[in-house]
């Protein structure tokens, strides 16, 4: 799988809602990039020797498109968000396995900060798809970018917009049904996917979120536990960096 290390250079940064910012970069890693992989974004700050992972939004042939939220005034996201227009960043990808894009009916669905990688998904995916966004209240972001792909419907937790509850709360009130569903965002909501997805006899492919420090596979600070014994560490773990982000939501425990 091609990796690339690159200086790539902002071509343009908006804030989408509150401290969730978009940002457009020209870089190399564009022509490999897949729907659900990520890459690492390293800050210019000599105190925070990490890289911090990032979902890749969207791709074309030259540019990637990264949708983040600021977790703090003192960190790496906060960094990122003041970047403008010409400034240089450096980046490590793309990485990680993505989601399947054959031609199978499939329900899309994303929670929080999980929403970004539906975008690529959502314009790569064959066949028919019908997308599931699940936000805290109004302050909804990439609707309109998703809507141009098919259908899509809201739950919000406080009733707010769209469907009152999650996101399956949503599915279940729009009587929702498709051969498989794709999903990424917080633990708790694969959790129940996963569930829902047994129950119903759907194939299930989940996007982990998790803490990562290398990104590569070598430090093994972001593995999952799994239903069966992995090559490399011979326990019942998997790299989340690189046997996933996405696995098959029934090869992994949540």
């Amino acid at each position: 799988m091609t990796k690339i290390m690159d200086n790539g250079k902002v071509l343009s940064q908006d804030e989408l809602s509150k401290d969730i910012f978009s940002v457009w970069i020209r870089t190399d890693i564009a022509k490999y990039a897949a729907p659900g992989q990520f890459v690492n974004v390293y800050t210019k700050n000599p105190s925070k020797l990490l890289p911090r992972p990032v979902s890749i939004c969207e791709a074309d042939k030259d540019s990637i498109r990264l949708v983040y939220r600021v977790t703090g005034k003192d960190t790496g996201t906060a960094e990122f968000s003041k970047l403008e227009a010409g400034d240089d960043i450096k980046l490590l990808g793309p990485l990680g396995n993505g989601f399947p894009t054959d031609s199978i009916s499939s329900i899309l669905i994303g929670g929080g900060i999980g929403i970004p990688p539906m975008l690529e998904l959502a314009k790569k995916l064959e066949g028919e798809k019908i997308t599931v966004l699940g936000f805290r209240d109004s302050d909804t972001f990439l609707v309109d970018d998703l809507s141009q792909y098919g259908r899509v419907y809201i739950a919000s937790e406080d009733g707010s917009i769209g469907t009152k509850g999650n996101v399956l709360d949503a599915v279940r009130k729009n009587n929702l049904n498709a051969k498989r569903i794709l999903a990424c965002g917080p633990t708790p909501m694969l959790r129940a996917i996963k569930k829902y997805a047994f129950e119903n006899n759907i194939e299930c492919f989940l996007s982990l979120e998790e803490k990562m420090a290398c990104g590569i596979g070598a430090c093994l600070a972001c593995t999952c536990k799994s239903s069966e014994i992995d090559s490399h560490s011979k326990v019942k773990n998997k790299r989340v960096c690189t046997e996933g982000p996405v696995f098959n939501a029934f090869e992994v425990e949540l």
